[in-house]
């Protein structure tokens, strides 16, 4: 019942010194910029384009947040780290604000890192939960597109995240397959983010 509430787009921040205050549970997504970031979170809303996709992918430098009304919850939407072409560079621009970010929220209880299944983790992908380790936050893989393979390609990139992660010590070690257009996984994924609100309920 927690996302059949109206969800509203609050602010977007391109500093520290304009965060809203840290007065309830904060969710946060994070992924490469044509992963279906956009489409997962107004999929998990049920809320057409409450999210928009940048159209230039990796432009976007904002972090944004949404508010669930009449709930202890808000989900934020990270800048997308853009494409591997020079993965140092992505991640170096990306982390600027969201590092500080992870670093002081002391009310962000889970980042959902977005992996698209066909691709699976990638160099830049490793690069971003180093930071998430780094900053002690607690981070869940969550496959997207996943309508685009076959089952069985599915479990098996299930599996291969949850070896690449097994040693990582801010990973949460379960990983949640999804896919917005057929809206497949998205109530395990209500269900995992309702379990990190006190009482597990909005």
């Amino acid at each position: 019942m927690l996302f059949a509430r109206p969800c509203n787009f609050l602010m977007g921040a391109v500093d520290l010194d304009h965060l809203p205050p840290p007065d309830r549970t904060e969710v946060a997504f994070a992924g490469r910029s044509n992963v279906g970031k956009s489409s997962l979170i107004n999929g998990l809303t049920n809320q057409v384009g409450l999210a928009r996709a940048s159209g230039e992918p990796g432009r976007t430098r904002e972090l944004n947040f949404f508010n669930l009304e009449g709930s202890k919850l808000r989900l934020v939407d990270l800048p997308g780290y853009g494409f591997a072409k020079a993965p140092k560079d992505v991640v170096d621009k990306w982390t600027r604000l969201t590092r500080a970010f992870l670093r002081g929220r002391v009310n962000l209880k889970r980042v959902y890192l977005l992996i698209d299944s066909r691709h699976g983790l990638k160099p830049v992908d490793q690069a971003i939960m180093d930071v998430f380790d780094e900053a002690a936050v607690s981070y869940q893989l969550v496959l997207t597109k996943c309508d685009k393979i076959k089952p069985p390609q599915v479990a098996r990139t299930i599996e291969e995240s949850l070896a690449a992660i097994r040693k990582r010590p801010a990973a949460f070690p379960r990983v949640v397959a999804t896919s917005s257009s057929k809206r497949q996984g998205l109530d395990d994924l209500r269900a995992e983010i309702a379990s990190l609100l006190p009482g597990g309920a909005g």
